[in-house]
C-alpha cells in the first residue's frame, strides 16, 4: 500500500513518465523548413576526443533519483533520491564500454559515453562534440551521489538537477 507521503512521489513519476513518452513522440515528427537556404551551415571544428575524470563503471548499478531547479533543495532531494531506491533507475554497462541512460524526452535508454572536455568538466552523452546538445553535465559525483544537468537549455529548465544516489546492494 502507497503512504499519503508517497503517493505524489509515485504520482509525480507517473506524470513525467508519461509526459516523457509523449514528447518522445511529438520529437519523431518532421516539419518542412521554411528557410530559403538550402547549404547546412558548415560544421564547427570536432576537437579531439579527451577521457572523462570519471568511469562508466563508476556509475553503473542501482540509482534513487529525484530532481530539484533550487539549490536550497538539494539536501531534500537527495533524501527523496535515496528513497526512490524501492524502484531504483539502474544504469548498466553499455556494450561498447559507456553506460545505459536515458536521453532527454527519449523513452528508450541507449549507450551513451562519458567525455571529458578542455575546461575539466565531465559530460555523459552519445558520441560527437563535447559538450553536445544532448549532453548532460556531471555537476558533481562523489561516489555515492552523482549530480548531472542536460546541456540543451529547455531540457535542463524541464528536468532540472538531476540527482543519482547509489542505493545499498541488495541483500
Amino acid at each position: 500500500m502507497i503512504g499519503s507521503g508517497n503517493a505524489r512521489v509515485v504520482a509525480n513519476l507517473a506524470i513525467a513518465s508519461a509526459l516523457t513518452i509523449l514528447l518522445g513522440a511529438c520529437s519523431s515528427m518532421s516539419l518542412p523548413s521554411l528557410s530559403s537556404s538550402s547549404a547546412p551551415p558548415p560544421e564547427p571544428g570536432v576537437a579531439p576526443d579527451m577521457p572523462a575524470t570519471i568511469r562508466s563503471d563508476e556509475i553503473v548499478g542501482r540509482w534513487g533519483l529525484a530532481s530539484y531547479q533550487n539549490p536550497n533543495d538539494r539536501a531534500r532531494t537527495e533524501k527523496m533520491a535515496r528513497d526512490q531506491c524501492r524502484q531504483p533507475y539502474v544504469i548498466t554497462a553499455g556494450t561498447s564500454g559507456g553506460v545505459v541512460m536515458h536521453l532527454a524526452d527519449q523513452a528508450t535508454p541507449q549507450e551513451l559515453r562519458l567525455k571529458g572536455s578542455p575546461s575539466g568538466k565531465n559530460y555523459i552523452g552519445p558520441a560527437g562534440p563535447t559538450p553536445g546538445e544532448q549532453d548532460r553535465e556531471v555537476v558533481s559525483f562523489d561516489g555515492r551521489v552523482l549530480v548531472t544537468r542536460f546541456v540543451d537549455k529547455d531540457a535542463g529548465v524541464r528536468y532540472g538537477n538531476m540527482v543519482y544516489v547509489r542505493c545499498a546492494p541488495r541483500a
